[in-house]
């Protein structure tokens, strides 16, 4: 009885080469090159600042109000990038974050102290990113429009609650988060908030199902509603969690500024979209990591920094913001082409 012989080994039957490698291993050898590329950058910055003004840039409270200003906005970047990642924007945020800032600091609010400063200005946001929310995934408007038909919204409304004047805070326990007796360990206590959200959004985004739905929905929107994804649920999610990181920074600003104004937020929808971007979010969706966009956060305030220190002007910051933007969506496209 003979053997079966087993068919000739195919030319194509061939071990895989380093070329051939899985994809997903060529996407975290990508990040992990972006993210020391983005660390290369914030170090050149730390070098400049140290040589320009060695004596104010490397002082310990103008590195703990770079992280203190950071904060803020870092927390509004980590809404913002789920959203960008899902393929959605949101041109609302700063908006967001000065209405939910004056609503918790109005007299009324004022007399529930602590708890309903902190509750007013979450629950504010909460309610913004369920209108945007609403509109984009079940009303079937574009987010370019939803979010700058809300930015104006919120921006009048904010106008109208205050009649253009500052609301100072004067619940004590608000303002001694601000104090350096609330540091710990010599960090201030809105760099520890900002940390907790930045791990939480990380841990959500790479370790959850809610975070592989998002990249799922950015990246094909219909593949997704194929593969089971209620891609309209999952979008109203995602506009709730922007606001509800709005609502957030709006108490940290609240805190840092120990007032509430209309005018809070200003720019941060740019800010926040900057820093995605620099970070390696592509603003067609599908890509985007939370430590890149935290070290874009951590770029442009350093940046802030350096040029307030040399006393260079406002529109000089912002040429260079726009410059850098355009650099990073220029060299996003190079890499996608590459790819």
């Amino acid at each position: 009885m003979t053997q079966p012989v087993s068919p000739p080994r195919d030319s194509t039957d061939k071990v895989p080469s380093a070329a051939e490698k899985p994809a997903w291993r060529a996407v975290f050898f990508r990040a992990d090159v972006r993210t020391l590329s983005l660390l290369g950058v914030l170090a050149v910055l730390i070098l400049i600042g140290g040589l320009t003004k060695p004596d104010q840039f490397l002082d310990t409270r103008n590195l703990q109000l770079v992280l203190t200003q950071a904060s803020v906005i870092g927390v509004v970047t980590v809404g913002m990038t789920f959203v960008i990642i899902s393929g959605g924007i949101d041109l609302s945020v700063g908006a967001i974050v000065a209405l939910a800032s004056v609503w918790a600091t109005t007299v009324a609010t004022q007399e529930y102290g602590f708890a309903g400063i902190l509750f007013t200005a979450v629950l504010v946001g909460l309610g913004c990113g369920l209108v945007n929310g609403v509109l984009i995934a079940y009303g079937g408007m574009v987010p370019f429009i939803a979010t700058l038909a809300m930015l104006a919204s919120a921006r009048g409304l904010a106008l109208q609650i205050t009649d253009g004047r500052t609301q100072i805070v004067t619940v004590d326990s608000v303002l001694d988060l601000g104090e350096r007796d609330a540091y710990v360990l010599g960090v201030p206590p809105l760099v520890l908030v900002f940390a907790a959200v930045t791990v939480i959004g990380w841990l959500v985004l790479n370790r959850t199902t809610f975070g592989r739905r998002s990249v799922a929905v950015g990246g094909n929107a219909e593949a997704a509603r194929l593969a089971g994804i209620d891609v309209r649920r999952q979008r109203l999610y995602l506009y709730l969690l922007s606001g509800l990181c709005c609502g957030i920074a709006a108490f940290l600003l609240i805190v840092l500024a120990g007032s509430g104004q209309n005018t809070n937020g200003n720019l941060y929808e740019l800010d926040a979209i900057a820093a995605a971007i620099i970070g390696g979010t592509l603003l067609t969706g599908g890509r985007g990591t939370i430590v890149g966009s935290v070290l874009g956060v951590l770029i442009f305030t350093t940046i802030t920094n350096i040029f307030a220190l040399n006393n260079l002007q406002t529109d000089v910051q912002q040429i260079a913001k726009g410059a850098i933007i355009v650099a990073a969506v220029l060299v996003q496209r190079r890499t996608a082409s590459t790819t």
